[in-house]
């Protein structure tokens, strides 16, 4: 009886699992899909091949998601590993989970490049944002409008000043305003508002996703000692730490074969409990 019902608990957990994730992700873009960019840092081919450890580790993690991973660009490295490369993870919430990602990954091992055995660190960057379409979908509700009708002024005629024809549509949880009052009809002088109102608010909708492109871009920093997020120490010991969260695993070889969610996990609810204080 145990055995039959195995199955259906791994299934329940997994369920469950993914309706705490989508508590965890409520922001706007969470549910995108995900593009993520890998540069090695300084220390040539050993920081190269690290660079290259991460890509398998995220391809692992895609598929142990259930995720489309496409690779959209590599450049190789010299000897070993890549010099950049940039991946797309397509699924339900994959920007969301891999967004606290971002940042620098360290490395401590004994190199496979060096002769003498030594020990060393390396750095790599990986920095992930939404994929975000191109065609920007304008909706407006109508409960969302205050239209006014007004009496035209100035030039245009006796009809057009002597009728409330003009029109003056408020988009309430914007303030954006935007009226008419050129058309002889009122129906005309609401059509043409409307497309001026949609206008205004295609253009705030492009401004919303410049002012997040940058702030992605701020988070980049500096490739070095310092600026990590996370270590991968396999040597003298085995763990992997998150530096934010204090969250660390003893078993460093099945983090790198993509099992990183108990990390974002433990990213996510450090959010979201940092939010509430």
């Amino acid at each position: 009886m145990t055995a039959e019902l195995a199955p259906e608990l791994e299934k329940f957990r997994a369920r469950l699992d993914a309706l705490e994730t989508a508590t965890l992700l409520p922001g706007e873009n969470d549910r995108l899909n995900a593009i993520v960019t890998l540069h090695p840092g300084a220390g040539g081919t050993e920081s190269q091949d690290w660079a290259e450890m991460l890509l398998r580790m995220y391809q692992r993690w895609a598929e142990r998601r259930g995720f489309k991973f496409t690779l959209m660009e590599y450049q190789a490295g010299e000897e070993a590993g890549l010099k950049s490369a940039t991946f797309s993870a397509r699924g339900d919430y994959a920007y969301g989970l891999l967004a606290s990602e971002s940042g620098v990954h360290r490395l401590v091992r004994i190199s496979p490049f060096d002769a003498a055995a030594r020990r060393h660190t390396s750095f790599a960057s990986v920095f992930v944002s939404p994929e975000i379409d191109d065609s920007i979908k304008i909706e407006i509700k109508p409960e969302d409008l205050r239209v006014e009708t007004y009496r035209s002024t100035g030039a245009g005629g006796q009809h057009v000043n002597t009728t409330d024809s003009a029109v003056r549509v408020t988009h309430i949880p914007t303030g954006m305003v935007a009226q008419c009052q050129n058309e002889r009809s009122q129906h005309r002088n609401r059509d043409m508002a409307m497309k001026v109102l949609r206008s205004k608010l295609y253009e705030l909708e492009i401004a919303k996703r410049r002012e997040e492109a940058d702030r992605l871009a701020e988070q980049k920093g500096e490739i070095a000692f310092g600026n990590q997020i996370r270590s991968y120490v396999l040597h003298p010991y085995r763990m992997v730490k998150d530096h934010r969260t204090k969250f660390e695993v003893g078993d460093a070889d099945r983090v790198l074969d993509g099992d990183i969610d108990p990390f974002i996990k433990a990213c996510l609810t450090s959010h979201r409990v940092g939010a509430a204080k």
